[in-house]
């Protein structure tokens, strides 16, 4: 007899982006396990991205169970929708803040612990403790962001007899953003105090990096595996290679992970070669900020540059087996060298080389080598940086750009999933 989970997430399809893929893979593929999964999701939820064909990978006859939700985002909107809509994607600007963006940024980050879909435990909590034991089911997940999930898990864990995974897809206390929320030292304290009770009561708890597993294991003793995101094995039609030499960036791009390095390096490399001018082209799809627009402005790049806006999975699947080359990039800071981009594994398996920017001994870095997929170089690297490009270029000049991947099967989905597997058979 299969054993039955249910899932605890946030954001399912039609929500795009890459909150959704973690869960909803490991949905399509845990009954190959002998793991019957139940997802539990918002009604009514406020999705800032929506892509109608992750709906495509959702098993036919699974259970989906949906209870409304109150979000706050909604009347926030009355005083700025824009900036409301960039704060509900974790958008949050370095540079000079307007006073309405200050004030949205003080309330989310001292009213609304730990966000703002905390007024969603208290109902989810009422409905599951009767649905969880009406259906004889011995096992919770949660998964996070938004945090707030997890306390839904905390409290069940408390109420039942049940047994509790606690998946964090990003850091709590530790993201990039956690500091720039105009924090209070007691709301600070508050979300210090949440975070180590729910690593300490969950009997298994998953991170996505190696960093944040090291990081958790000196809050809690209780255990904690690293399950990585993937790729899935996608069905698409051929793509042919792009004829300019294109370097390509999929997923969002915001203001902090600006490498002026590379906008330096491109120009520089126009300027010194005709045949690099008449073949480069640079390309985003995705969300992206607007201070790396300028960036890429001022130093000439722009008449080079497409920007496609958010596209489809599918059209991004698409973009990088097109790319000749692609970027990854990470904010140049200690906290996030435990960051791994979802699109770094779909990178892998499209096998076009990919250049890596970011923190020293971020675990990028230490997957793209042992893989053999790229190169990784840091803020400072600069003659590296313009070296290794320029080596890339003169191998797609001479039709020889590609890459020889080693170790790939251990980041696909269904690996991944059978891993997840065994840690819940394990519980």
């Amino acid at each position: 007899m299969a054993k039955k989970v249910l899932i605890v997430t946030y954001y399912w399809p039609p929500a795009g982006g890459p909150g959704v893929q973690r869960w909803l893979k490991f949905v399509k593929y845990l009954r190959d396990f002998d793991i019957e999964p139940v997802v539990f999701i918002p009604k009514n939820p406020s999705y800032p991205m929506i892509d109608e064909t992750f709906s495509e990978d959702i098993p036919k006859d699974i259970t989906i169970i949906k209870q409304p939700i109150f979000e706050p985002y909604e009347f926030a909107q009355l005083f700025s929708k824009k900036k409301t809509k960039k704060i509900s994607k974790g958008i949050i600007a370095k540079e000079k803040q307007s006073f309405v963006e200050k004030v949205l940024l003080y309330i989310r980050g001292n009213f609304f612990i730990p966000d703002a879909r905390k007024f969603w435990v208290k109902p989810s909590v009422k409905f599951l403790k009767t649905y969880l034991k009406e259906h004889n089911i011995e096992t919770l997940i949660t998964t996070g962001p938004p945090h707030s999930l997890h306390l839904i898990g905390l409290r069940l864990r408390k109420q039942l007899n049940i047994k509790w995974l606690a998946d964090f897809r990003d850091p709590w206390t530790r993201i990039g953003y956690h500091e720039k929320l105009r924090l209070t030292k007691k709301s600070q304290q508050k979300h210090l105090a949440l975070e180590s009770e729910v690593l300490q009561t969950a009997d298994q708890v998953v991170t996505t990096s190696f960093t944040t597993k090291e990081e958790f294991s000196k809050l809690t003793q209780q255990p904690i595996e690293v399950i990585t995101n993937g790729y899935d094995v996608e069905k698409y039609s051929p793509t042919p290679m792009d004829e300019k030499f294109t370097l390509s960036h999929i997923g969002s791009l915001l203001s902090e992970r600006n490498p002026v390095v590379l906008w330096e390096v491109l120009s520089e490399l126009i300027q010194l070669r005709e045949d690099f001018a008449n073949d480069f082209q640079l390309q985003f799809a995705g969300v992206i900020s607007e201070r790396i627009q300028r960036a890429i402005r001022d130093v000439g790049l722009d008449v080079y540059t497409t920007y496609f806006g958010y596209v489809s999975h599918q059209r991004a699947l698409q973009l990088q087996r097109a790319s000749q080359l692609l970027l990854v990039i990470e904010i140049d800071s200690e906290k996030t060298k435990g960051i791994i981009a979802g699109k770094l594994f779909e990178y892998m398996a499209a096998e076009r080389p990919i250049i890596g920017i970011g923190p020293k001994d971020a675990d990028i870095a230490k997957i793209i080598q042992e893989t053999n997929t790229g190169t990784y170089f840091l803020y400072t690297d600069k003659a590296k940086l313009k070296t290794q490009i320029l080596a890339y270029y003169e191998a797609f000049q001479q039709q020889k750009l590609h890459t020889s991947p080693i170790g790939l099967q251990q980041y696909s989905r269904k690996a991944l999933t059978k891993k997840l597997a065994e840690v819940l058979y394990s519980l």
